[in-house]
């Protein structure tokens, strides 16, 4: 049987900026994971059309609908050129794609992932599995390319979600359903057996109550066919001959722990016959009323942990605009699901992988699971919503129990993100102060608005208020201030926010001062106009304004949990590469 292989302790989990493929191949040892989880991004609501349209033949309205996906480029073709190239199955598969999706987008997509899920099968143990989240528009030839990569034998599962509720299609049925592939690394893995709700169909069998009003069914106390006469389990109990039957006295496991429960004795050392007048002493027996009722073994609903669940998945409700959990990321997965798949193929202790972590969902449940977990994405926006994700739940001490890599640690490495894309410096700067980016990479902003911060101060229940920000990389000059100021006014804001590589002058801190206070329902006062620079944030200042939690309300905040025992330090922002043996740690997501 393979054994799972024991790694050097790591103390804390890690989440790392970047390209997955790159951390992967960097900063994941050879086995080090034990269950992976992802939900690649994919535009399931672009046409179907545009999927597999080839290169050159989209009109320019179809390629603005897409623009948010993957798309036949020069860094596609070299993706699906470096794949092909290393020969094997997974080249063999992807020819055989490109033969029959000619340069679509699904063929790009497919060719991002492949050199994916080879690194994943790498990291992952022998005794690992690995769960790929994904929609009916690309899940078949997802499941194609993940037989080449772990080995059809090693396919488990293709999990049906039903994510939402009934609703119409054009000309076709509603789709409501995503798929889940559940794939294991070798032979012998990690599974725990996940249980569900009794339905109504399984409630209905617990049909009696006994001198305690508790709930049970009625089962056999024999099994299928005859013993020889010499036999216990074919004697006469009680006036009833199971032989007559053609069956033979078998009390279920159930019975003997029971029994075990309700006596602390081993029912196996008497007889079999002796067995069952303890279990009737007990008053584990169910006796017929009616005439000539075969005696039957009582199952009490009580201690039941529910039906074995299966490949379709009806129980987990998509996370709606009420609940708790929900923090306002598109692709949000609620934390049942997670918790399924994690309870399932993991156990306490075990790494966790999620290399598109999104919002954080596989990261916050693996950590309340106690599993270590690794997290990647590749943008600011996400790292930095699962940074105040994890503050939210578990308190600022949970900081020092993980890692952060490849954010800018200094005012350079904050420079070069500026000059290397924008928008992510944009995202980065916003989220050090726990702000949300407004508008998108290509705008730039909302209406002069780069982010925005919502706090609730104590004032009239579901009162919100606003915080409106700017970010500067470049040259500072008094407009920007100007500008900012009207838009306080515009959006009727509480507080206005500039964020600046450069040291504002003393006429803009001047004329900032000028713009007065906003004072909070219990008298606090803080700068309705308020700058603060990159070094400044670096060094831990924020923005004053009031609030009770201690966090933005920039996404809903996560529900708190009790915090993990143990001293905890501050959150250590590092940049280099961990300690060799990192492998100990490693989800829309």
């Amino acid at each position: 049987m393979t054994e799972r292989r024991r790694l050097p302790a790591v103390d804390t989990n890690l989440l790392y900026y970047g390209d997955n493929l790159d951390v992967l191949r960097r900063h994941l040892k050879d086995e080090s994971v034990d269950l992976v989880y992802l939900d690649p991004p994919f535009n399931s609501n672009a046409s179907y059309n545009v999927l597999f349209a080839e290169h050159g033949a989209q009109s320019a309205a179809q390629i603005n609908a897409f623009e948010d996906t993957w798309r036949w480029d020069e860094a596609a073709a070299y993706d699906y050129e470096q794949t092909v190239e290393q020969g094997g199955t997974v080249a063999d598969a992807l020819r055989a794609f490109r033969t029959l999706l000619g340069t679509s987008d699904m063929l790009a997509y497919l060719s991002m992932m492949a050199p994916r899920l080879i690194e994943l099968q790498r990291v992952l143990q022998p005794t690992g599995s690995i769960y790929l989240h994904c929609d009916p528009t690309a899940s078949h030839y997802l499941k194609l390319l993940m037989d080449a990569v772990f080995g059809p034998q090693f396919f488990r599962n293709e999990i049906t979600w039903k994510r939402t509720g009934a609703h119409s299609g054009a000309k076709r049925f509603g789709p409501a359903h995503d798929t889940v592939l559940f794939y294991s690394r070798g032979v012998h893995y990690t599974w725990n057996i996940p249980y569900v709700r009794y339905g109504d169909a399984n409630l209905l069998k617990f049909k009696h109550l006994d001198a305690d009003h508790r709930r049970f069914s009625d089962e056999a106390l024999t099994g299928p066919g005859k013993r020889s006469p010499e036999s216990a389990s074919s004697h006469p109990w009680r006036g009833y001959d199971p032989t007559a039957a053609g069956r033979h006295w078998q009390p279920a496991s159930y019975a003997y722990e029971k029994f075990l429960e309700l006596t602390g004795l081993d029912l196996a050392q008497w007889p079999l016959l002796e067995r069952l007048d303890k279990l009737d002493e007990a008053g584990l027996i169910f006796w017929p009323a009616r005439a000539n009722g075969i005696p039957r073994l009582k199952r009490f609903l009580d201690d039941q942990q529910g039906a074995p669940a299966q490949d379709v998945w009806t129980d987990i409700d998509v996370i709606n605009s009420r609940a708790a959990e929900r923090l306002g990321y598109p692709t949000q997965k609620p934390e049942a699901l997670l918790e399924r798949i994690i309870k399932a193929s993991s156990n306490e202790g075990d790494i966790v992988l999620d290399p598109f972590c999104g919002c954080g969902t596989s990261v916050a449940v693996a950590q309340r699971l106690n599993r270590r977990w690794t997290g990647i994405d590749i943008t600011h926006l996400a790292i930095g919503l699962i940074k105040h994700r994890l503050v939210d739940t578990y308190g600022p001490n949970i900081a020092g129990t993980f890692r952060v890599i490849g954010e800018p640690t200094d005012v350079d490495g904050a420079r070069e993100l500026a000059m290397t894309d924008a928008f992510q410096f944009q995202a980065w700067a916003l989220g050090l102060v726990g702000a949300r980016v407004a508008g998108s990479a290509k705008k730039g902003g909302d209406k002069g608005i780069d982010g925005r911060l919502y706090f609730h101060d104590g004032g009239a229940a579901g009162d919100t208020k606003q915080i409106v920000l700017s970010v500067k990389a470049g040259h500072l000059v008094p407009a920007y201030l100007r500008d900012l100021r009207g838009v306080i006014e515009r959006e009727e804001a509480q507080l206005g926010v500039l964020l600046s590589f450069e040291i504002p002058s003393a006429g803009m801190r001047a004329e900032a001062a000028s713009a007065g206070f906003y004072t909070s329902p219990w008298g606090s006062s803080h700068p309705r106009l308020q700058l603060l620079t990159v070094d400044e944030l670096l060094e831990g200042r924020q923005i004053d304004y009031p609030h009770f939690t201690g966090g933005a309300a920039t996404f809903r905040r996560a529900p708190k949990v009790r915090p993990p025992g143990g001293e905890q330090g501050a959150l250590d922002l590092v940049a280099e590469e961990p300690e060799p043996g990192y492998g100990e740690t490693s989800d829309s997501n």
